[in-house]
């Protein structure tokens, strides 16, 4: 087995079985593109194990993922695919950027949600691009685009569904999306207090990665009673 990626938050090692791969979370945490970057010992074992137990819930409501199975505390076994170079971002509330891009009051909740396409290109800082933009960028066409949007709007109503049963609310959350050999588009990466923002319904208190960005708790502490809530609707 050998390294085949290394990112912020995982490294992705070959098998010895063709299709499939082995990720591992790391202990590292980082913000604002990288700008801010800790070590917290812990950090990767609370994401992985909150990323299998939500990917296992999507594939259990028909949401296709590259998800198989967790192997360790801190790896799982993926399906392989091409990762799609596009941050897929769904807003249900305003925070963070939005609020600055548009003007929306931190707070505001959006009619319908909101799809965003962020290019996946760190030496650009990722930037906000719109559909004509993915299109001239050869990343996916128009069908793509369509199934893209709705397969992240089908995601986000059953998060919202299992943020409910831990009286939570989704804010909003970013996926990353590939393409097995086949051309068939999976859900990839993770889903965590890393990738979502999540509120407490009754306090608006931060599960999410935010503790960190603003200095406003422990984000391990954070994390790990997010899985024990988590770990409760078992």
């Amino acid at each position: 087995m050998s390294l085949l990626y290394e990112g912020k938050a995982k490294r992705v090692f070959t098998t010895n079985i063709d299709g499939q791969l082995r990720v591992e979370y790391k202990d590292e945490v980082t913000a604002g593109n990288g700008a801010k970057k800790d070590t917290m010992i812990g950090k990767g074992k609370l994401n992985n194990q909150i990323t299998s137990i939500i990917f296992d819930y999507l594939t259990h409501n028909h949401i296709d993922n590259h998800f198989i199975k967790q192997l360790s505390e801190t790896e799982q076994l993926v399906q392989q695919v091409d990762i799609i170079p596009l941050e897929v971002v769904v807003r249900n509330i305003a925070t963070g950027s939005i609020t600055k891009r548009l003007g929306f009051k931190k707070g505001h909740t959006f009619e319908e949600p909101l799809v965003e396409f962020f290019y996946k290109k760190d030496e650009l800082n990722d930037p906000l691009i719109t559909d004509d933009h993915v299109k001239l960028l050869g990343i996916a066409n128009d069908e793509e685009i369509t199934q893209l949007k709705q397969m992240a709007k089908d995601i986000n109503q059953v998060l919202i569904q299992l943020m409910n049963e831990m009286s939570l609310r989704l804010v909003d959350f970013k996926v990353e999306f590939g393409k097995t050999n086949g051309g068939k588009i999976l859900l990839a990466d993770e889903i965590s207090p890393d990738t979502c923002r999540i509120w407490d319904k009754n306090t608006d208190t931060n599960f999410d990665k935010d503790v960190y960005r603003n200095n406003t708790g422990s984000l391990i502490e954070t994390y790990q009673t997010f899985l024990n809530k988590l770990e409760d609707l078992k």
